[in-house]
C-alpha cells in the first residue's frame, strides 16, 4: 500500500508539472492592428445626414423585385454556396487541429491462435501443463497524449481559427459581391428599358416628321428627296430597337443564373416596367467605420493573425516534445478468466523527442514563417489602401454623376422645347427639313444620354454600397 501511495504521489507531481508547463506558448502574441487615424473623406458633402442600414442597402431602392432577386440569390447562388462550403471545410480543419489537445485512445480486441516451437528458447510442449498450441484472448486499449509544453498545439489552433475566420469573411465578401452583381444587372436591365423607351419616343417623333413631310410633298411644297431622307432617318432609328431588346434579354438571362435558377427564369422581367429609382446624395459616415465593415479588410486581418500563429508553431519545434503512451489490457489463455485481476497487463511509457540537430531546417522554417507573416502584414496594409481607394472612387463617381444627371435633365427640357419650335417653324416653311432633323437628333441624343447617365449613376450607387462594406450582417 505504501508503494502504491508513493506511485500516485509521483504521478500527481508529474501531471502537475506538465500542466504548469502547458501554460507557456512560444512565438509572438498577436494583436490586431487598430483602425483609427485614416483621415476623412475628400468629399465633405457625404458626411451630412444619417447612414442608411447597410446590411440591407438594396432596400433604399424601394423596389420589391430587386429585393426579391437579391434575397433569392443570397439563398441559392452557386458561387455563394461554394464560399459557404469552404467555411465548413475550414471549420472541420479547425476542429481537427483542436482535437490534438486531447489524448488519442484506441480500443483493441483480439483472439490469437498460435503454435510455438518445441526447440526454441522456451521448450514448449516439454513442460508439463504448458501446451504447444495456444489460444490467446485479449481486450485492451492503447492511448497516447502529447503534452503541449511549449504551445505548439495552441498556436496551431490559433492559426486554424484565423483561417476559419478568414473563410467566414470571404463568404461575407461573396454575399456582398453577389448582392451587388444582382443589383447592377437588374438596374442595367431597367436602365436599358428606359433607354429603349427614349428610342421609341425618337421613332415616334421621326414618324410624325415623315407624315408631315409626306403631306407637304403631296401638296407640292417639298421634293421627293426630302421624303426619302425622312424615311431613311426613321429606318435607322427603328434598327436600334432590336439591338436594345437583345441586351435587355441577355441581362434577364444573366439574372436567372445569379439567383441560382435556369437562365430563362427571369425573362418575364423583359415585359415588365417599374419606376426608375430616385437618386440622392448618400451620407457615408466615417472612413474608419467603412474599413471595419469591409469583409476583404477583415479577411486580410484574419490571414495576418493566422500567419503570426504559424510563427509560434515553427518556433515550438526548437523545444522538446513529451508524449505519454499508455497501454492496458486483459490477456488470458482461457476466455472465462479474461476479466479477472490476474489477467491484467499495462504499461506507461513517457517519450521525449528533441530535434537537437537537423541541419538548420528549424531555423529555416522559422524564417519562412516570419516572412509569410510579414507578407500578410503588407497585404493587410494594401487591403486598407485598396478599400479606401475603392470607396473614394465610388463616392466621387456617384456624386459627380448626380451633378451631371441634373445638368443633363436641364438639357433634355431645352431640347424638347427646341424641337417643338422647330416643328412649328418647319410647318410654316421658315426652316428646311435638315434643320428639323437636327432638332430631332439633339432631342434624341439628350434623352438617350439622360437615360444612360441615370443608369450609370444607379450602378455607381451600388458600387458605393459595395465599397462601404454593406450587404452582410
Amino acid at each position: 500500500m505504501r508503494v502504491e501511495r508513493m506511485r500516485r504521489i509521483a504521478w500527481g507531481l508529474t501531471w502537475g508539472a506538465a500542466a504548469a508547463l502547458t501554460g507557456c506558448a512560444v512565438g509572438p502574441d498577436y494583436r490586431a492592428p487598430p483602425i483609427e487615424a485614416v483621415g476623412v473623406w475628400t468629399d465633405a458633402a457625404p458626411s451630412e445626414g444619417t447612414l442608411p442600414d447597410l446590411s440591407r442597402w438594396w432596400a433604399t431602392f424601394d423596389d420589391p423585385t430587386l429585393t426579391r432577386l437579391i434575397e433569392q440569390a443570397l439563398e441559392s447562388n452557386r458561387s455563394l454556396q461554394q464560399a459557404l462550403a469552404r467555411v465548413a471545410e475550414a471549420r472541420a480543419l479547425r476542429d481537427g487541429v483542436a482535437g490534438e489537445r486531447y489524448p488519442s485512445v484506441a480500443l483493441e480486441s483480439s483472439v490469437t491462435e498460435r503454435r510455438q516451437s518445441e526447440n526454441g528458447p522456451l521448450p514448449v510442449g516439454r513442460i508439463p501443463g504448458l501446451d504447444r498450441d495456444q489460444t490467446i484472448h485479449e481486450v485492451g486499449f492503447d492511448a497516447s497524449w502529447e503534452l503541449d509544453l511549449f504551445g505548439r498545439t495552441r498556436r496551431s489552433i490559433e492559426a486554424a481559427e484565423g483561417r476559419l475566420d478568414e473563410a467566414v469573411e470571404h463568404s461575407r465578401a461573396a454575399q456582398l459581391t453577389v448582392a451587388a452583381e444582382v443589383a447592377r444587372t437588374y438596374l442595367d436591365l431597367r436602365g436599358l428599358q428606359r433607354e429603349r423607351d427614349a428610342q421609341e419616343s425618337a421613332v415616334d417623333l421621326s414618324r410624325q416628321t415623315l407624315r408631315l413631310v409626306q403631306r407637304q410633298f403631296e401638296i407640292g411644297e417639298v421634293a421627293e428627296a426630302q421624303v426619302v431622307q425622312a424615311q431613311a432617318e426613321l429606318a435607322s432609328l427603328e434598327a436600334q430597337l432590336p439591338l436594345l431588346d437583345a441586351q435587355i434579354r441577355s441581362l434577364a438571362l444573366a439574372l436567372g443564373v445569379l439567383v441560382g435558377e435556369l437562365p430563362e427564369k427571369e425573362l418575364v422581367l423583359t415585359a415588365s416596367r417599374t419606376d426608375y429609382p430616385v437618386l440622392t446624395p448618400l451620407p457615408v459616415g466615417e472612413r474608419a467605420d467603412a474599413l471595419r465593415r469591409r469583409p476583404d479588410v477583415r479577411a486580410a486581418e484574419r490571414r495576418l493573425a493566422a500567419a503570426t500563429a504559424d510563427v509560434g508553431v515553427a518556433t515550438a519545434e526548437w523545444f522538446p516534445r513529451l508524449t505519454i503512451g499508455a497501454f492496458g489490457s486483459f490477456q488470458s489463455l482461457d476466455a472465462g478468466e479474461l476479466f479477472e485481476s490476474g489477467s491484467q497487463t499495462w504499461s506507461v511509457a513517457p517519450l521525449i523527442t528533441w530535434r537537437v540537430f537537423d541541419g538548420g531546417r528549424i531555423r529555416a522554417q522559422i524564417r519562412a514563417s516570419e516572412a509569410r507573416a510579414q507578407a500578410a502584414a503588407l497585404a493587410y496594409e494594401e487591403a486598407l489602401l485598396t478599400a479606401l481607394s475603392d470607396a473614394e472612387i465610388a463616392l466621387s463617381r456617384y456624386h459627380l454623376g448626380l451633378t451631371a444627371l441634373e445638368q443633363q435633365g436641364r438639357a433634355v427640357v431645352a431640347a424638347r422645347r427646341s424641337h417643338e419650335l422647330a416643328m412649328i417653324r418647319y410647318e410654316a416653311g421658315d426652316i428646311a427639313l435638315l434643320d428639323l432633323l437636327d432638332a430631332e437628333r439633339i432631342l434624341r441624343n439628350a434623352e438617350t444620354a439622360y437615360a444612360r447617365m441615370h443608369r450609370a449613376a444607379a450602378t455607381d450607387l451600388v458600387a458605393l454600397f459595395k465599397a462601404l462594406g454593406g450587404g452582410w450582417r
